[in-house]
């Protein structure tokens, strides 16, 4: 049982969800939460600083620089450096001062854009990721190698997970940089507030997409944190496929808008299907396991609470 646990990125989208499952693991006075207020991971001395200061056993290293398509596509040499040098500098200094146990999530986005699903752990590195975001994929991707290199050179014990298509509670509803499930939630919830009879979607709605409940994600973390110790990464996802379609008429439900739902089929679908392999989680012994409607409706719920005050974590 870790005694001390640092954790970077507390005050993102998983960040906070997983800081209470910590607490409540491994008690609120054993766990240190930071987030990019508190300390410059760009810089290598502050990194250094840090870990000196709270001595912990294990890091969850969340710290990264993310964003939507819309900032991918601008700012695609930012999303690289800033997640390599984020990566980098951690893994460095981790393994110097012999931190036990690192464990470090990256994205699905990382898989090639020619994946075939279910997409396996093992298509990982047969291709080149999708285009837009694949400055920010491939510095995340790195973590792969570092996990390896950091272990075969010190022995540095390292868990890589690759969360699914995440959604829930905190997450990022800004109207040009929101993923499709906050995006779509925020849309619906302002046509019914406003009166709005119709709401246009982009595409077919065809497209296939596996979807997993950030709790779900935080809930997996204790066991990587102390039973999981291999290179081979693992994907954190329900392994389910759910039509953008039906994804948009349950959210339409779960809010309340009773107009119209009208596609427009002149603009692209993108991917039509992307849905993650579970058999390596479920050998685990684990699961993500809250039903789609469920973690709607708790996300909803959290928009409607947060949305007049517009507070922190919202960024609307």
């Amino acid at each position: 049982m870790p005694k001390r646990i640092l954790m970077t990125g507390a005050s993102g989208f998983l960040g906070r969800h997983t800081l209470p499952v910590l607490r409540e693991a491994y008690g609120a006075d054993n766990v240190v939460a930071v987030s990019s207020s508190d300390h410059d991971l760009m810089d290598l001395r502050e990194v250094e600083r840090l870990l000196d200061a709270t001595r912990p056993d294990v890091v969850v290293h969340y710290a990264a620089y993310s964003g939507g398509i819309g900032a991918n596509r601008t700012y695609p040499a930012d999303f690289y450096y800033r997640n390599t040098i984020l990566t980098a500098h951690m893994f460095e200094a981790a393994a110097r001062r012999r931190i036990g146990k690192l464990v470090y999530p990256m994205g699905g986005c990382s898989y090639p854009a020619t994946a075939a699903s279910p997409i396996d752990e093992s298509q990982l590195w047969k291709g080149y990721p999708q285009d837009e975001s694949a400055g920010y994929s491939t510095a995340k991707m790195m973590g792969t190698v570092a996990a390896r290199s950091y272990r075969r050179q010190y022995g540095l014990d390292t868990a890589v997970i690759i969360p699914g298509n995440m959604y829930g509670e905190f997450d990022n509803f800004t109207t040009l940089d929101s993923h499709v499930v906050p995006a779509m939630i925020r849309r619906y919830y302002e046509a019914r507030r406003q009166g709005v009879g119709e709401v246009v979607m982009w595409g077919s709605g065809q497209p296939q997409r596996d979807f997993v409940y950030a709790g779900d994600v935080a809930a997996t973390i204790p066991y990587f944190i102390e039973r999981y110790s291999a290179d081979e990464p693992v994907n954190v996802s329900q392994g389910e496929p759910t039509r953008i379609r039906d994804l948009a008429e349950i959210i339409a439900e779960l809010v309340g808008f009773e107009g119209r739902i009208v596609w427009d089929r002149d603009k692209p679908d993108g991917q039509m299907v992307k849905i993650f392999d579970t058999a390596r989680l479920a050998g685990l012994g684990l699961s993500c396991r809250t039903p789609l409607r469920d973690g709607l409706r708790r996300t909803i719920d959290w928009l409607a609470a947060n949305y007049e005050t517009r507070g922190d974590g919202l960024r609307l």
